[in-house]
């Protein structure tokens, strides 16, 4: 099982607070079978450079004690939030999740707009770069009546969503529904800390095999090793 999007890293943004804390939610990670779980630290182009976002995450990461501490395979990448610009910057390469041309992608929680949408898709075309959605659940209600997320879908773009969108009962339903139609292709925690956002993706890795069966789960597998084709072949992980 692979986590797509998650915030162990110690005090580097609205995530984990403290090394202890970090372990804690690799290890109950572990637990509940996560093989690799990549931390998506949040970006803000308008807060920070990319250095200086790089300076900072590789500074948490060396933080963590692991060579004692049991943890899935980890790698390394960023939650870039979506800014006006973003198909021209070329330093959004390195923000990629390493050793991959994946990019994790946050838009805005308001509607969005046709200039937005083509902003993202540029990614492709001017920076050769592959962006995935994250959290599709959060866009939903903001984004009722247009087709922005179905042209996002037609052009091939991976949608992740995170465990709870599976494990709230008022939402439950239109995940699977969505998952069942080929609208949800990654899974991610999205943890930050292990009190109200633990890790629970194998709570809904649960769920989903119940309800759905394992065919999905080893569709969802099976794009998520390719994704990372790459850096598995290679053991370049942490």
């Amino acid at each position: 099982m692979i986590d797509f999007h998650s915030h162990f890293l110690p005090r580097m943004d609205d995530g984990s607070r403290s090394v202890e804390e970090s372990l804690e939610m690799l290890r109950v990670s572990l637990d509940q079978g996560v093989d690799v779980m990549a931390a998506t630290p949040h970006f803000y182009a308008f807060r920070e450079d990319p250095d200086s976002f790089l300076e900072r995450r590789a500074a948490a990461f060396a933080r963590l004690p692991l060579e004692d501490a049991p943890h899935p395979k980890l790698l390394l990448g960023a939650e870039v939030y979506y800014f006006d610009g973003m198909s021209n910057s070329e330093s959004l390469r390195r923000l990629t999740l390493e050793g991959t041309r994946y990019i994790l992608i946050e838009m805005p929680f308001s509607r969005w707009s046709d200039h937005m949408v083509d902003e993202v898709l540029r990614l492709r075309d001017r920076l050769r770069l592959k962006p995935y959605l994250a959290h599709i659940e959060r866009y939903l209600r903001a984004q009722r009546g247009t087709d922005y997320i179905e042209r996002f879908l037609r052009e091939g773009l991976l949608i992740q969503c995170n465990a709870d969108f599976f494990l709230t009962r008022t939402s439950a339903r239109k995940a699977l529904r969505m998952l069942r139609n080929g609208q949800i292709h990654l899974l991610g925690s999205d943890a930050h800390n292990m009190a109200e956002r633990a890790p629970e993706l194998g709570d809904a890795v649960e769920l989903i095999r119940a309800e759905l069966g394992d065919g999905v789960l080893r569709e969802m597998d099976a794009t998520g090793q390719a994704m990372l084709r790459t850096v598995l072949a290679t053991g370049d992980l942490k």
